[in-house]
C-alpha cells in the first residue's frame, strides 16, 4: 500500500497567526507522471524530454545563428516559390513578387515584431490570442488555430520532402539511383527525419547554419550568372517588357499584380517559426523574474527583419531572372522547370556538375525545412493540449508526438501522392491563417492600450487594422481560388477537436489538482491535527446544482440513517470563474466549530475532483456523498464543461481510479451514499 502523502514541514516562525503563503506547508498527491514507465518501450518513448518544461540552464545563441534555424523554413521556399510565381503570374511574376515583398516588409514583419514583444516564451501568436480571451471561448479558438498551425507545419514537412524528392528524380546523376518513385522517396526522407528526432536532435543550430548558408550562396551564384546572361542578351529584357505591357499600362499591371499576389502566399512562410524559436535567442543580459526579456525581444526583431530582407532580395532577383530566362513551355506543369526554377537555371547556366551540387543543397535544405516544422510542432502541441486536458498525458513527451506526426505525414503524402502543387493550397491556407491571427491579436492588443493608457498608439492600432484587411483579402482570395486548402485545414481542425473532446472526457476523472496550500498557519495546524482517520468528511459544494442551507437537514439524516462517530468536517468547494482550466492549485481555509470543522477550498476547476483530492490528503473515517435524481446526461455535461453535475458518483469514480493507480487496498475510507430529493435546477 502506498503511504499517504506528507506535507512539507512548517518553516520556523510559521506557528501562531502567521499567514505568509511562503511559510505554509504544501500538500501534493503522487501522480501518474511521477510513476516510472513500465517496459523498455515506454521508458524509451518517455525519456526523450518534455518540450513544455522550461529549463533555466537552457542554452541560447546569438540571433544571427538562430536566424538560420528560422531560415531553413523561410529560405527553403526558394526551391519552389519562383516556379509557383511563374506558373501563377507568367510575365507578372516580378511585379506580383514585388507586391508580396511589400506585404512582407510592411505587414508581416511589423506584426511579428509586436508578437515577439508580447509573447516571448516561444508560444507565438497563438499564446497572444489565448491571453486576449478567456474560458471555453479561448480554448476553442486556440484549438482552431492549432489546427491551422498543424496544417501549416505538417504540410511543410510533406511538401518539402516531396519537392526534395522531385529535385532528386530530376537530377541526371541521381535519377539512376532513385528512379521515378516520388512517393517512396518522399516517405524515406520523412522516415529519416523522424528517426533523427527520435534519436535526439541536439545540434539544430549548427546544422541549420551549415545547410542554409551554402544554399543561399549557391542561389546568389546562379542569380548573378542569370543577370550576366541578361546583360549580354538585352533582347530578353525587351521581350519580357512586351509581355508585361500586354497587360496594359503600369497602373493596370499594378492592379493585376495585386490580384495575383495571393497565389504567391507561400513566400510568407517562416515568420511563425521565427517567434517559436525565441527561447533560443540570447538576449545578452540577465532578465529579472517577472520582467520581459528586452534584449531577447530586440534581438529577435533583428532576426525577423534580417530574414525578411534577405528573402525579399532573393525573391525579387529570382523572379526577375526566372521570368526572363525560362521559356513558358518549360515552367508549365510537367516541364523541366516545374517546381524547380532556380535548379533548372543552375543546370542550364553552369552545367551538370554545378547543377548537381545545387540539387544536393536544395534537397538538404528542403529536408531540413521539415526539421524546422517538426521543431515548431514539438514546441506548440505539448504546450497547449496536455495543459487543456485535451490530449493524453504522453503528448507532453517528445518521442510519442514524433511517431504520431510521422504517421500523419505518411497519410498526407499518400493522399496527395507526393504532389507539391496539390499540397500548396493547404500550405498557403495554414500560413495565411496564422499570420492573420497574429495580425488580429496585435491589432486588438494595441487597441486596448489606446483605451487604457497609451493614446499615442492610436495610429499604430489603426495601421495594424489596415494590415488585417490586407491579410484577410489574401486569405479570402486564396481560399476562393484554391478551396482545397480550407477543406484540408478543416479536416485537421475537426480531427483535433474530436481527439481533444475525447481526451477531455477520458481525463475528467483524474485528480486535476496540482497542489494544496493553506491560507494561514491555524488552518495548517487544524488540518494536521485531524488527518488520519479522525474525522468524517461531509462535502457541501457551492455549485448551482447544490442545495442551500442543507447543513441541519443533513445532520438529521446522518443521525437517522447512519451510525457515525467522531467529529464532522463540512467541506465547501469554490470554483474558479474560468472552469475551462483543466488543472489548478487549491487554497484551503480550516476553522473549528465546536468539535466539528469547516473546510473551505478555493480555486477549484471541478468540485468532485477537489473533494476526492482533499479526501485522499485528509484520510477521513468516512465520506458522505449525496446522490440526486436529476438527468444523468445533463449532469455529465455540466461536469465536463463546468466541473459540477452529479458529485457523489463522480467522487466515487475518481477515488476508485486513483486507488487502482496507487494500488491502495487497505485503510480506505467508508463511503456513505445519501439520496436526496431533486430540486429545480438553477
Amino acid at each position: 500500500m502506498n503511504s499517504l502523502p506528507q506535507s512539507e514541514p512548517l518553516s520556523a516562525g510559521s506557528s501562531g497567526a502567521d499567514s505568509s503563503p511562503s511559510l505554509q506547508p504544501v500538500l501534493r498527491l503522487p501522480t501518474r507522471d511521477e510513476a516510472p514507465p513500465a517496459g523498455w518501450l515506454a521508458r524509451f518513448l518517455l525519456s526523450g524530454g518534455r518540450p513544455d518544461e522550461h529549463r533555466e540552464d537552457a542554452k541560447t545563441y546569438p540571433w544571427y545563428l538562430v536566424l538560420w534555424l528560422t531560415g531553413v523554413d523561410y529560405f527553403s521556399t526558394l526551391g519552389y516559390q519562383p516556379a509557383i510565381a511563374l506558373l501563377a503570374a507568367g510575365a507578372l511574376a516580378v511585379p506580383a513578387t514585388a507586391a508580396l515583398v511589400l506585404v512582407t516588409l510592411l505587414g508581416a514583419v511589423p506584426v511579428y515584431m509586436q508578437v515577439a514583444a508580447r509573447s516571448y516564451a516561444g508560444q507565438g501568436s497563438i499564446a497572444l490570442l489565448e491571453n486576449l480571451f478567456s474560458g471555453w471561448k479561448s480554448r476553442i479558438f486556440v484549438l482552431v488555430l492549432l489546427g491551422f498551425a498543424g496544417t501549416d507545419f505538417v504540410i511543410t514537412m510533406t511538401l518539402s520532402a516531396a519537392d526534395a524528392a522531385r529535385h532528386a528524380i530530376a537530377n541526371s546523376y541521381l535519377h539512376p539511383y532513385v528512379g521515378d518513385a516520388p512517393i517512396e522517396l518522399t516517405l524515406s526522407l520523412l522516415l529519416i527525419l523522424a528517426i533523427v528526432f527520435l534519436m535526439g536532435f541536439r545540434e539544430a543550430i549548427g546544422l541549420a547554419t551549415a545547410v542554409a548558408i551554402p544554399y543561399l550562396l549557391l542561389n546568389v551564384v546562379v542569380l548573378l550568372c542569370g543577370f550576366w546572361r541578361i546583360l549580354w542578351h538585352p533582347d530578353l529584357l525587351v521581350h519580357w517588357q512586351r509581355s508585361l505591357h500586354a497587360h496594359g499600362d503600369w497602373t493596370m499591371v499594378a492592379i493585376a499584380s495585386a490580384l495575383v499576389f495571393p497565389r504567391l502566399a507561400l513566400g510568407l512562410s517562416g515568420f511563425e517559426t521565427g517567434v517559436v524559436v525565441m527561447p533560443l535567442v540570447d538576449g545578452g543580459e540577465n532578465t529579472k523574474p517577472g520582467q520581459p526579456p528586452l534584449g531577447r525581444i530586440r534581438n529577435t526583431r533583428s532576426l525577423l527583419l534580417s530574414a525578411a530582407l534577405i528573402m525579399s532580395v532573393l525573391l525579387l532577383a529570382s523572379g526577375f531572372v526566372a521570368s526572363l530566362l525560362i521559356p513558358e513551355v518549360d515552367y508549365q506543369l510537367g516541364g523541366p522547370a516545374d517546381g524547380r526554377a532556380i535548379a533548372y537555371l543552375a543546370h542550364k547556366l553552369l552545367g551538370g556538375a554545378f547543377g548537381t551540387v545545387y540539387d544536393f543543397s536544395t534537397i538538404l535544405i528542403l529536408w531540413f525545412a521539415g526539421a524546422s516544422a517538426m521543431t515548431g510542432l514539438l514546441n506548440l502541441i505539448p504546450r497547449y493540449l496536455p495543459r487543456f486536458g485535451m490530449a493524453p498525458r504522453w503528448v507532453a513527451y517528445q518521442r510519442p508526438v514524433i511517431l504520431v506526426l510521422f504517421a500523419i505525414d505518411v497519410v498526407v503524402t499518400l493522399v496527395f501522392r507526393a504532389d507539391v502543387e496539390a499540397q500548396g493550397s493547404a500550405y498557403a491556407t495554414g500560413v495565411l491563417v496564422l499570420i492573420l491571427s497574429a495580425a488580429v491579436a496585435v491589432a486588438i492588443a494595441t487597441s486596448r492600450e489606446v483605451v487604457l493608457r497609451q493614446p499615442k498608439t492610436l495610429l499604430l492600432a489603426f495601421y495594424f487594422w489596415i494590415v488585417n484587411v490586407v491579410f484577410a483579402y489574401t486569405l479570402l482570395d486564396n481560399a476562393l481560388e484554391r478551396p482545397a486548402g480550407v477543406v484540408i485545414a478543416s479536416i485537421f481542425i475537426f480531427l483535433l477537436l474530436l481527439v481533444s473532446a475525447a481526451s477531455r472526457y477520458y481525463r475528467s476523472t483524474e485528480m486535476r489538482i496540482s497542489e494544496v496550500t493553506f491560507e494561514d498557519s491555524e488552518s495548517a495546524r487544524l488540518w494536521a491535527q485531524y488527518t488520519g482517520k479522525k474525522v468524517n468528511l461531509i462535502p457541501q459544494s457551492n455549485s448551482v446544482f447544490a442545495q442551500e442551507n442543507r447543513t441541519e437537514e443533513k445532520l438529521q439524516e446522518l443521525h437517522e440513517h447512519f451510525k457515525i462517530t467522531g467529529p464532522l468536517a463540512f467541506l465547501h468547494v469554490h470554483l474558479l470563474d474560468n472552469q475551462s482550466e483543466f488543472m489548478a492549485p487549491l487554497r484551503v481555509r480550516v476553522s473549528r466549530q465546536g468539535q466539528d470543522l469547516t473546510i473551505e477550498a478555493f480555486g477549484a476547476v471541478a468540485i468532485a475532483n477537489s473533494i476526492a483530492y482533499l479526501s485522499e490528503l485528509l484520510d477521513p473515517i468516512s465520506i458522505v456523498l449525496e446522490l440526486t435524481r436529476r438527468n444523468l446526461m445533463k449532469q455529465s455535461l455540466a461536469y465536463v464543461l463546468w466541473g459540477e453535475g452529479e458529485i457523489g458518483l463522480t467522487v466515487y469514480s475518481i477515488l476508485v481510479r486513483y486507488w487502482e493507480f496507487t494500488k491502495r487496498t487497505t485503510g480506505l475510507p467508508l463511503i456513505l451514499l445519501m439520496s436526496v430529493t431533486a430540486t429545480p435546477e438553477k
